[in-house]
Order: C-alpha cells, then sequence, then structure tokens
C-alpha cells in the first residue's frame, strides 16, 4: 500500500481538550466533547460536566437528552446527598455502538471488536506470514461473524472499521518477503475491504495508531506527551503532544525505523534493520535456533538467550542516537516502548536503555517505560478512528466548525 493512499483516507485525529466552545453552529462538537467526558468517567451528573466542559446548565440537559435517546449514555439512579434534590447519575451504555479494528501486519494479521467505553469485547487474531490482500480477505470474512458474537452485537451496532497498517507495506525490504507482497503497492484498502465490511473504512499508520490507542487506553491517560516506539515486524514511531497525535507536513512524522543507524558498517543501513521482531528472529535464525513467531522464543535455553543478550545490546546501541534526539528536539514526558516484543526483552531493552542514555549530559532525560497496550496498541487505535470521526472531539471537528462546515 502507497503512503499516499494511506495519508488519503486518514481519519480524525485525537484531541485532547474536555472544553466546550460557544462558536457559531458548534452543537456537534459541544456532543462529542460531553460524550467524551462521560466516556472518561466512571460515572457524572450534569452538575460535574457543566463544570468539567464549560458549557452552561440548558445546553447540557439538551445535550444529554440527545445521547439518552440514541442510546449512547444512560441514566443509573440519584447521587444521594445530604441537603436538595439528589442529582442524576450519568454513564456511558458500552454497547450502543462498537467498531471494528483491524491490523495488518508482515507477520500478523488482528481484528478486535471495540465498545463505546473502549472495552474489548472480541479478538481474533492470525500469525500469517507477509499475508497478501487476499488472504486478508480471507481472514476478515471468516473472522466477522465470530467476532460480533463475542461480543455480543449484531452488524446493526457496528458504525465503522479502522484498519491499521505500515507505510510502504509492500516495498519495504524485510528478511523472507516474497516477490508477490508488492501487490499491496498502491492498492485501496478500504476497496478491498469493501466486500466484506459494509461501513466507512478508516485506515492509518500502524505506529499512528498505536500512540492514539496508548494515548486513549494505556500509560497515556497518566501521560500527556510521549513518543511511542512500535516494535514490531518492523519499527515506527508516533509523536503524542498534550494528547494531540502530531502527524508532520507529509504526514510521516516519528519515523524512527527509516532513520540512519549509525553505528552500523553497512552503507545505508537504517535502525529497523536491527530494532524489529524481524530482525530478531533473523538473528536467532542465523544462530540456528529457528522460530516462527516471538512467542515461540525459549527463554529457558542459554544458547538462545546468549543471542537474545547480543540483540539486546546491538539494538539499544542502535536506539541511543534518535533516543537521544528526541530528548532534545521533542522534550516529552516519557519514551513509551510497545508493540509484539514480549514484556520480558521490552524490560532488557529498556533496562540497557537506561544505563546507556544516563551516560549522556542532555538537558533533560524522559523515563523510557513499556507500554500499558503492548502488542494490540495499533489495532486498539485502529478501532478508536470510527469514534474520533464520528462521536468523539477531534481536531478535524473543531476545525469544520471554525469554517463554518
Amino acid at each position: 500500500m502507497s503512503a499516499e493512499s494511506v495519508r488519503e483516507t486518514r481519519g480524525a485525529r485525537l484531541a485532547v481538550s474536555l472544553s466546550g466552545t460557544n462558536l457559531a453552529r458548534a452543537s456537534d462538537y459541544n456532543q462529542r466533547v460531553v460524550l467524551q467526558a462521560i466516556r472518561t468517567s466512571q460515572e457524572t451528573t450534569r452538575v460535574d460536566l457543566c463544570r468539567t466542559t464549560g458549557l452552561t446548565a440548558p445546553t447540557i440537559a439538551n445535550i444529554t437528552r440527545r445521547l439518552i435517546d440514541a442510546g449512547l449514555v444512560k441514566e443509573i439512579g440519584r447521587l444521594q446527598g445530604p441537603r436538595g434534590q439528589p442529582a442524576i447519575r450519568l454513564t456511558i451504555e458500552p454497547l450502543g455502538c462498537l467498531t471494528i479494528g483491524l491490523n495488518i501486519d508482515r507477520d500478523h494479521l488482528t481484528l478486535v471488536a471495540l465498545d463505546l467505553a473502549g472495552e474489548v469485547r472480541g479478538r481474533i487474531g492470525r500469525d500469517v506470514a507477509f499475508a497478501l490482500p487476499e488472504d486478508v480477505v480471507a481472514f476478515v470474512k471468516g473472522a466477522l461473524d465470530p467476532l460480533l458474537a463475542m461480543a455480543g452485537v449484531g452488524r446493526d451496532r457496528v458504525i465503522g472499521v479502522g484498519v491499521a497498517v505500515p507505510d510502504d507495506l509492500g516495498s519495504i525490504a524485510l528478511p523472507g518477503r516474497p516477490p508477490t507482497y508488492e501487490d499491496w503497492i498502491g492498492l485501496s484498502i478500504p476497496a478491498l475491504l469493501a466486500p466484506v465490511l459494509p461501513w466507512p473504512v478508516l485506515v492509518d499508520n500502524d505506529a499512528a495508531a498505536a500512540a492514539v490507542g496508548e494515548s486513549q487506553s494505556g500509560m497515556g491517560r497518566s501521560v500527556s506527551s510521549f513518543f511511542y516506539i512500535l516494535i514490531n515486524s518492523g519499527l515506527g514511531g508516533g509523536l503524542m503532544i498534550d494528547r494531540h497525535y502530531v502527524e508532520g507536513a507529509n504526514r510521516r512524522s516519528a519515523e524512527l525505523g527509516l532513520l540512519p543507524d549509525m553505528t552500523s558498517g553497512v552503507p545505508g543501513a537504517v535502525v529497523q534493520d536491527v530494532v524489529s521482531l524481524s530482525a530478531l528472529l533473523h538473528y536467532l535464525a542465523t544462530a540456528g535456533f529457528g522460530v516462527a513467531s516471538p512467542d515461540d522464543i525459549d527463554h529457558s535455553d542459554p544458547g538462545v538467550q546468549a543471542v537474545l543478550d547480543r540483540w539486546v545490546d546491538v539494538a539499544a546501541r542502535a536506539l541511543v542516537a534518535p533516543l537521544v534526539n528526541i530528548n532534545c528536539l521533542i522534550d516529552p514526558h516519557a519514551i513509551i516502548i510497545g508493540g509484539r516484543l514480549s514484556e520480558r526483552l521490552v524490560d532488557a531493552l529498556i533496562a540497557r536503555l537506561h544505563v546507556q542514555l544516563a551516560e549522556m549530559a542532555l538537558p533533560a532525560m524522559a523515563p523510557v517505560i513499556r507500554a500499558g497496550l503492548a502488542g494490540d496498541a495499533p489495532v486498539i487505535g485502529a478501532a478508536l478512528l470510527p469514534f474520533l470521526d464520528q462521536l468523539l472531539p477531534s481536531d478535524a471537528t473543531l476545525m469544520q466548525v471554525r469554517q463554518g462546515g
């Protein structure tokens, strides 16, 4: 799939603010803000919503009535207090609507059903090396009905589909890539999936989706600005500043994997050549420990562990220069490492990075931490895209309001 086709179909981005706006014709945006405020609370009241959003009591009353009528919010009794009329408690209706998330990577496919509260209601995954377009269609077709059965809802509750996919899916050279994998170049994923997914389909880069997912459902709930490192078959990055995803002028920000590897003696080497699951499995295979999946790695084998230790050393050295640049140029609250790398290896890599970065005289040093969502961050972030596009506050929505759209 070309980078251009990904950019053309990107969905709305995560927005931070729960403040409403008094701009003309902003009722849709205000409704999104109120829904998000309710969604991020276990429960709330209309009085609390006025305080949180800055909107007036009549506006909150009208919006909450519309959300209840739409089946997205429900009343759950009254809040008991010492005096006066007890306030009515409000909470989200999780199965008021549902989205589907799909992660297409070079070594696995994952499909999830996500409810309005952000909980995964169903998940089906399959390890498959370099799945071709027809393989993805067959996987989705076979998994969709079982997935919705896990969620306990019908197709009528689904409002859209988000797809997370690496940029340049068919063109990046990785060990074992077959020539036919170039079929992905220039392919429209929404058009490919239209026969099996009869809903709007939004496509985004997998690291960007992972950063959005981590921001809403992982470590990002307590860290507003962070750089996300996604270690999957390849290596990607995502930048969140004040809970806004920063995509860059060409929507190719945080391309960590394609940075030159200054520690390598190979001409044209990039960081992804070392820091990726593909590279790790290649290291193991070269040493005589061939495995098909990171889940098959036997950490109890001393020979395997020796290879893993060498890989952690080389990977940390390759990441030091990029992380120094991230600290000096961006100054995030944290650098978060996620993806399908095992927690054990992520922790080993983080420990090695902390040792090497501690030797640097930098003006500020963000802690490197393990992601909360780990391997499912891209697919959860993908499933959030339809919510951001249709129901929740986003930069794109507010821009349309300001333009009178």
